[in-house]
């Protein structure tokens, strides 16, 4: 996918003129990428120079949508999902993007100045005074509601004084001079011509910025100079450009399941087709389907057609819902809970089932039993669309942030949401109910009780931090227990079967009703259906990996002062979890690396908990 500006055109590379109506090409990221790491409003760096990607507005699509997924559109509300465009015309157009920060210092004199000040030749970025390369500033800042800004040295360097004309005027020039004494920021001095000066030292505290008056403006460069809130009235905070929270992607996914699996649900749902069919009589719908050549080779019978044109209809007089309201979990919502019974059910392994085939594990009277475990399937089929529905800056999101924290990708009039789908196989487990509720109910008179206790006061303390004026929590023993099971069966099958840890997904079902979890390979890499995750589903394999990672979960190189944690990782948010144990690469967990412990799963006799899984097990 290519990244394009909109000061610069593409030349044709033979005739070496501008190709009308075709920008500049700067530089190219994967389309999965638009979506996880350089999504609307994020910051790209090409070369030397640092962009910033423009909101949907700007982007040019086609009028049929790439991707479609009923169950994703109904929940989020909108029409369908468009891939990012690809890079080169006539497969599409690239994406905008904006120079971002425009702040630039120049190497040579450190001239501290806007991009367009520096009289730099044309596409050369260098200083027009000693024809030395400028950089972008190291430095933005950014608000919880995901609003950006230039860093104010200005400010800054005068300590909260009045601007006056001055500051704009030659006698009021900005310097950066690195002084190379330390790498601290207090190397890095900001001179101004007027006298003034001061290091960069304390900048990253928040407090200190409010202390200096310096307060959010409710920019949104990345939707335009004239669209930002400027009623914002949230403190800044200091961010180096390139740091991970300066962008966190909102995604919501959803699997592909019955009725929607079959080849010839996605045959109707086409923009060509539908067209024709809904709404249609009987008749004209058998009439269209023989015209096509649908009933040609006997796959599918007019009755086939007609039911699955119904079924489309049905799902599009279904109310919208509202994609700001999103439940407290999203691991119970009512997406999870049709791919929960889905997944509990055995789907054949047919022609038509192009996208979901689930069926039960080789069972058999010589088979061993997996503790712990009432249901394994074999998910051999899957499809997951993923779709980015906003992003935050500062803070990652959690599924119960207040709708005005989570940045908009756009101004308004957009019905479509960017996606990526991915295809992959899985594992589906479904935990002993009768034991876990046993379980559960012994560890809540336990001292595991108190530290849950602790863990979930944190939960609601950081949740309430955030703005949300009624939070809840949805920390339990049972959702800490599978999170905590889901992650160490990852990382022992990482080790088992060759893939890495990076290339598998969790996916948590986690109720009053239930407790399984789905582990994945949806990905769009060449790791993504080998078809050794679904082998690792078979009774034998299952059971030796599952021993295999509970005996590496009771001991962790960081022990005892990990096992023995009363809070640690971000916020306080995990018990006796870390990088040594159970930690995961980000893209793994849909529950960014909280709400773990081992004690839950292994047992603690020095802690005086009980696991889940007690020392017979293993």
């Amino acid at each position: 996918m290519g990244l394009r500006s909109g000061s610069r055109r593409r030349l044709d590379p033979e005739a070496q003129t501008p190709n009308q109506g075709v920008l500049g090409r700067l530089g190219a990221v994967r389309r999965a990428q638009q979506i996880t790491t350089y999504g609307v409003g994020s910051m790209v760096a090409i070369g030397d120079q640092s962009f910033l990607v423009s909101g949907l507005d700007s982007w040019k699509v086609g009028q049929d949508f790439d991707i479609r997924e009923p169950r994703l559109e109904s929940d989020l509300g909108v029409r369908g999902f468009h891939l990012p465009p690809a890079s080169d015309p006539p497969a599409g157009d690239g994406v905008r993007v904006r120079r971002f920060p425009t702040t630039y210092s120049c190497q040579g004199c450190g001239a501290l100045k806007p991009y367009s000040g520096f009289s730099a030749p044309k596409g050369r970025g260098h200083c027009g005074e000693c024809d030395r390369a400028v950089t972008p500033s190291r430095f933005i800042v950014a608000c919880a509601k995901g609003h950006l800004s230039e860093f104010p040295y200005w400010e800054w360097t005068h300590r909260g004084q009045e601007a006056t004309t001055s500051r704009s005027s030659d006698r009021c020039r900005m310097k950066l001079i690195s002084t190379g004494r330390t790498a601290s920021l207090r190397s890095i001095v900001i001179q101004c011509t007027c006298g003034k000066k001061a290091s960069l030292e304390g900048a990253f505290s928040s407090k200190e910025m409010k202390r200096l008056g310096i307060r959010c403006e409710g920019r949104r460069p990345w939707l335009g100079g004239d669209a930002g809130q400027p009623d914002c009235k949230e403190s800044v905070q200091a961010l180096q450009r390139g740091a991970s929270a300066a962008w966190f992607p909102v995604l919501r996914s959803a699997l592909t399941i019955p009725p929607w699996h079959k080849a010839l649900m996605q045959l109707v749902m086409r923009r060509e087709h539908r067209r024709h069919l809904v709404g249609k009589e009987d008749a004209r719908i058998a009439e269209y389907a023989l015209d096509e050549g649908w009933l040609a080779d006997g796959r599918y019978t007019p009755t086939d057609i007609i039911e699955a044109v119904r079924t489309l209809e049905a799902a599009e007089r279904e109310e919208d819902a509202d994609p700001e309201s999103a439940d407290v979990s999203e691991l119970a919502d009512a997406l999870r809970i049709e791919e929960f019974r889905q997944l509990s059910s055995t789907t054949e392994d047919i022609p038509d089932n192009e996208h979901f085939v689930c069926v039960p594990a080789d069972v058999t009277a010589d088979s061993p039993a997996v503790p712990g475990v009432e249901q394994t399937m074999l998910v051999k089929r899957l499809r997951e669309v993923r779709a980015l529905t906003g992003f935050t800056r500062v803070t990652a999101p959690t599924p119960s942030d207040p709708p005005g924290r989570r940045a908009r990708l756009h101004r308004g009039g957009v019905s479509w949401l960017p996606a990526i789908e991915v295809i992959g196989e899985g594992v589906f487990v479904r935990l002993d109910t009768d034991r876990l509720r046993a379980w559960e109910a012994t560890v809540e008179s336990q001292p595991a009780g108190t530290r849950l206790q602790g863990l979930r006061q944190r939960h609601l303390k950081m949740l309430h931090d955030r703005g949300d004026t009624q939070p809840q929590s949805p920390v339990s023993a049972r959702l800490v227990l599978v999170h905590t099971l889901a992650h160490a069966l990852i990382n022992e099958w990482s080790l088992d079967c060759g893939y890495p840890a990076a290339s598998l997904r969790e996916r948590l079902y986690v109720s009053d009703e239930m407790a399984a979890f789905l582990l994945y390979t949806a990905t769009s890499d060449s790791a993504g259906s080998l078809g050794g995750i679904v082998t690792q589903g078979q009774p034998e394999r299952l059971a030796s990996s599952l021993e295999s990672a509970l005996r590496r979960s009771c001991w962790c190189s960081a022990d005892p002062l990990c096992m023995e944690a009363d809070a640690s990782g971000t916020d306080g948010l995990n018990l006796a979890a870390c990088h040594a144990c159970v930690l995961l690469p980000e893209t793994s967990c849909e529950m960014n690396n909280i709400l773990l412990d081992r004690a839950l799963l292994v047992g603690s006799p020095e802690l005086g908990i009980t696991g889940y899984y007690s020392q017979a097990d293993e």
